[in-house]
């Protein structure tokens, strides 16, 4: 296990935390701008399905969901010491199914709840396929990445000697977020043709 020069892990240092952590979220501030200039560029396809720019929020927010319910588990499992991020880990992989599993639950039911406002809101624009399709393939790729993010901020962290607990979600939220509207938007505009 690797410890941090000033102590274990396990303690608690306002000033170790906010010298980790002010850099690392000026950074991720500055990362995060792309998701926004990234949104501002498909104003035109926005505009013209709505339901999509209805979708976003959830579409965004979920990855990052995804991304720190993993780096909590992996963190609180590094803490525990009763995992070297070993490939043979049983219970890595039974994490990371159970990731997937519940991406695929949450974005059929964003297609369901975005197909039902489409026709009661827009009458019909775009149909429950094509909703579903956008939103399986975005989901589902910014679920994987947001597993790639959790393993590497969290064994990241670790191996440096700070406490997973600080970083990871940080990490993880705000790179996930704009990954997941870029992909959302690129998706988007390959499956309608924009």
């Amino acid at each position: 296990m690797v410890v941090p020069a000033g102590g274990s892990l396990g303690t608690w240092n306002w000033k170790r935390i906010v010298s980790n952590m002010f850099p690392l979220l000026v950074v991720l501030s500055i990362i995060v701008l792309w998701a926004g200039i990234t949104l501002e560029g498909a104003e035109e396809m926005l505009e013209e399905f709505a339901v999509l720019a209805v979708m976003v929020p959830t579409m965004v927010d979920m990855g990052g969901n995804l991304g720190a319910i993993l780096s909590s588990r992996l963190s609180t499992r590094f803490h525990l010491g009763t995992t070297e991020l070993d490939p043979r880990d049983r219970e890595l992989w039974a994490d990371v199914a159970a990731i997937l599993a519940l991406a695929a639950t949450i974005f059929t039911a964003l297609a369901i709840g975005a197909a039902a406002i489409d026709v009661i809101v827009f009458g019909g624009v775009i149909g429950f396929g094509t909703l579903l399709l956008i939103s399986l393939v975005s989901g589902m790729s910014v679920a994987v990445i947001a597993i790639v993010f959790s393993f590497a901020a969290t064994y990241g962290s670790y191996r440096l000697g700070i406490d997973p607990d600080d970083t990871t979600i940080p990490i993880v939220t705000n790179v996930v977020d704009v990954f997941g509207m870029v992909i959302f938007i690129g998706v988007s505009a390959l499956v309608l043709g924009f």
